[in-house]
């Protein structure tokens, strides 16, 4: 029987409490299927571990991970640690000393999900997003030059190289020939006259080896429009890292919520641990009132299944989740229901089964 090593970082607010349901599924999973099972690691990092420590994660942090067949995270954030120290202390030190350059994240309405558009039916809102994880505005580049002065002047650069267009690029081609879909890439080359029209470029010579692929490219500000008024125009999307981040958290708004939100962080050579996670917040607000929504991070687990060769238990796990919202089995509060967190999860276990 193959056994896989799964790091686990719970990480702050509610994460902990939602990364258990996730955990449990996939020990039901491997029980169910008798082919695999897991090993989790727990690694007890994040916000309040900084508190502590004064470090997201330990300077070895990345060498105690390396082994692991994939990472689950949690959720990050706590009041009193700025986000610019917990995003960059973790999730990107991670995402980067990985080589995580993919960031895939589904957007499907499934039946019985709230909807905010007037007549959008299931089926008509199903896109993922390939985004670009590893550089771009998010490379943390610039200058905080002559501070408290009246001179003072900030600098912010985006980072966008030849080979990290090329194979995010790549990867989204190759994505929509293999599931026989349409290609949009997102950009805003009239305002970004370099990083943008860089991008365009290498999406049209990477293009060329696409013949059969469908495409189209459009303004961020107009992709945004149309993911209101039409979405189904939509199936598979390139774009950068800071694009990618806020079309993402509108597609979560319009199919469900971030409650039904994940995303992979995704090395696709396998040179390291891939990382999939929830892409809601910490909410430390509902921390220790066991009400949090786990279907974001079952969701995250699936496809974790799906990175590790099963894509049929990535489809029952995804039509699990939509069984419960249909039949309003073990639903959470702000998906109308009145489910614990570790109820969802135990209703989730059943209906799996």
């Amino acid at each position: 029987m193959k056994t896989y090593q799964i790091a686990v970082i719970p990480g702050d607010g509610i994460g902990p409490e939602v990364m258990r349901e996730a955990v449990k599924v996939l020990n039901a999973v491997s029980a169910l299927d008798g082919g695999f099972n897991f090993e989790f690691t727990e690694y007890p990092w994040g916000c309040e571990y900084y508190l502590k420590t004064g470090e997201m994660m330990p300077e070895d942090g990345l060498e105690r991970l390396k082994g692991s067949d994939a990472i689950l995270l949690g959720a990050v954030g706590y009041p009193g640690v700025p986000d610019h120290i917990s995003l960059r202390g973790l999730l990107l030190k991670l995402r980067r000393g990985f080589d995580q350059y993919v960031n895939l994240r589904p957007v499907k309405l499934l039946e019985g999900a709230p909807c905010p558009l007037k007549d959008v039916k299931p089926g008509e809102i199903d896109m993922v997003f390939v985004r670009e994880n590893s550089e771009g505005e998010y490379s943390g580049q610039g200058a905080w030059l002559y501070p408290d002065s009246p001179q003072e002047v900030v600098i912010q650069d985006a980072v966008f190289s030849r080979k990290g267009c090329e194979r995010v690029i790549r990867y989204a081609y190759e994505l929509a020939r293999r599931e026989g879909k349409t290609l949009t890439s997102i950009i805003k080359a009239n305002a970004l006259n370099y990083s943008m029209v860089f991008w365009d470029q290498v999406f049209e010579e990477v293009g060329r080896e696409y013949p059969d692929v469908e495409t189209q490219s459009l303004l961020v500000d107009a992709a945004a429009m149309f993911m209101i008024k039409n979405p189904k125009r939509f199936q598979v999307v390139v774009t950068s890292n800071l694009f990618g981040d806020i079309l993402t958290d509108l597609g979560a708004a319009i199919s469900g919520g971030m409650g039904l939100a994940a995303g992979a962080n995704l090395d696709p050579e396998r040179r390291y641990p891939s990382m999939f996670e929830p892409i809601h917040g910490s909410a430390p607000k509902h921390a220790g009132k066991g009400d949090a929504n786990p279907l974001a991070s079952i969701w995250a687990a699936g496809q974790l299944l799906d990175h590790l060769g099963y894509p049929d238990w990535y489809g029952k796990i995804v039509d699990t989740v939509e069984r419960m919202l249909k039949e309003k089995q073990g639903l959470t509060k702000d998906l109308g229901g009145s489910a614990s967190t570790s109820e969802c999860g135990d209703v989730f276990v059943k209906l799996l089964g």
